[in-house]
């Protein structure tokens, strides 16, 4: 039975990790303690719900959870008790705003109080926004809306394991069988680090069915792989998946570039007779900046220094993966603090213009130099330059297209723990 004791309600072995702060319950510590007492028995069509209960119950006037779609072209709304919103671009919104820059953005309401934007954030991959209003705002209550963000962003990544329900709200229009397999195997679509910024995407995100990209950092390793299998459909889309599988599960075994490329040469030779895909497979050093790859078959990756294209990642290609090739060629190369690399598919510039010429490299190279002059990070370069190819092919596309960004930041520090640097510290804007 518990203690009725007012002081056993105390923590007395746990104290407060930060100087100054005492160890009772907080007002932050019982609202994000109450939705985790909760969260894991609660399913998934009341979590936003059971938000907005406790985020009413410690002052907001209004909560709104947006969701972006898998085209990353709007963002909407999840519904229910408690809950608003309405479905909005994100191009031309304020919350898009806090989306697209990762950044709390506010909006001073006529009757004083004022609306928080929050971007939602799984580690690093973009889930969304969570909107609450406020009868006012000061830095407390902003870090505390940051942390809740978080946590929100937290619970609906573990909920979506197992419903569909969050998948379903994604869902802007009717997606094929072959773009659902792709889009059950990829990773989180971002990945930010103190040391490594990336992301990819898959065009068109609806009808996707051959492309595919992976990655995983592992220590001072960063694991890159693209991957691009012959044909369309559904076909083509079993056959990058299980490319796809080889590779991790090499990559898993701690193999080499030259073994996962034998790898998976030998199960897409096995499993699809006559058939191949090409795919670029590559290991970045953060500590030193050191890439090493192997490109069978791929355009050669665009190298980006200062916001320009210095050139390319060119290496002597190896035969595509299923052709039983030779022993692959592995080329490297010292990137610089701030390189980015592109990695990218065919069907980014041999798509046909309406005159017939071909999209071509020199207009991707255009494109990707005006996006990485504005300073963007990976995930909101990648979208921009994305929606820009589609709008410059006039959103005609008859291959998949698929980009995957990369950036060495620096190398790792000895104390990246540290809650000083500055990474840790959460970013604000229209204050």
């Amino acid at each position: 039975m518990p203690s009725t004791d007012e002081s056993d309600r105390l923590p007395a072995g746990f104290r407060s990790g930060a100087e100054g702060l005492p160890t009772v319950e907080s007002m932050g510590e019982a609202l994000l303690g109450r939705l985790l007492d909760r969260a894991h028995l609660i399913p998934a069509d009341l979590v936003g719900p059971l938000v907005a209960q406790e985020a009413r119950a410690a002052g907001a006037m209004e909560i709104g959870i947006f969701l972006q779609d898998y085209d990353q072209v709007h963002l909407q709304p999840l519904s229910g008790r408690g809950l608003s919103g309405r479905r909005v671009p994100i191009d031309e919104s304020v919350v898009g705003r806090a989306f697209t820059t990762d950044s709390l953005v506010e909006e001073p309401q006529p009757d004083a109080s004022v609306r928080l934007y929050l971007p939602m954030l799984d580690g690093s991959d973009r889930v969304g926004v969570l909107m609450l209003r406020l009868p006012r705002v000061n830095d407390g209550d902003r870090r505390l809306a940051q942390r809740l963000a978080g946590l929100v962003a937290d619970l609906i990544v573990t909920k979506d394991a197992y419903t569909d329900v969050f998948a379903r709200l994604r869902t802007a229009r009717p997606m094929s069988l072959a773009a659902q397999l792709q889009w059950s195997a990829l990773p989180p679509l971002a990945m930010t680090t103190p040391f490594v910024d990336l992301a990819g995407v898959l065009e068109p995100a609806y009808e996707v069915g051959g492309d595919a990209f992976d990655y995983a950092l592992d220590g001072h390793v960063l694991h890159l792989g693209v991957f691009d299998a012959m044909g369309h459909g559904l076909d083509a889309a079993t056959m990058s998946t299980v490319a796809l599988a080889a590779y991790r599960h090499g990559r898993r075994r701690n193999a080499g570039l030259e073994e996962l490329y034998t790898a998976m040469d030998d199960v897409v030779a096995q499993a699809f007779p006559g058939q191949f895909a090409t795919a670029q497979i590559g290991m970045l050093d953060v500590e030193s900046g050191e890439l090493a790859w192997v490109n069978a078959g791929h355009p050669a990756p665009l190298w980006v220094r200062d916001g320009r294209v210095i050139g390319e990642l060119e290496c002597s290609a190896s035969r595509p993966i299923g052709l039983g090739g030779s022993a692959p060629t592995i080329q490297s190369a010292k990137l610089e603090q701030g390189d980015r690399v592109l990695l990218f598919t065919d069907g980014v510039v041999e798509e046909r213009l309406e005159g017939g010429e071909q999209f071509g490299e020199a207009r991707l190279e255009g494109l990707l130099e005006d996006t990485a002059t504005e300073g963007l990070a990976a995930a909101e370069t990648v979208r921009r330059l994305s929606h820009a190819l589609m709008a410059a092919r006039s959103g005609r596309t008859s291959d998949d297209a698929s980009l995957l960004l990369v950036e060495w930041k620096r190398p790792p520090r000895e104390d990246e723990l540290n809650p000083e640097i500055p990474e840790a510290a959460p970013t604000s804007e229209g204050r």
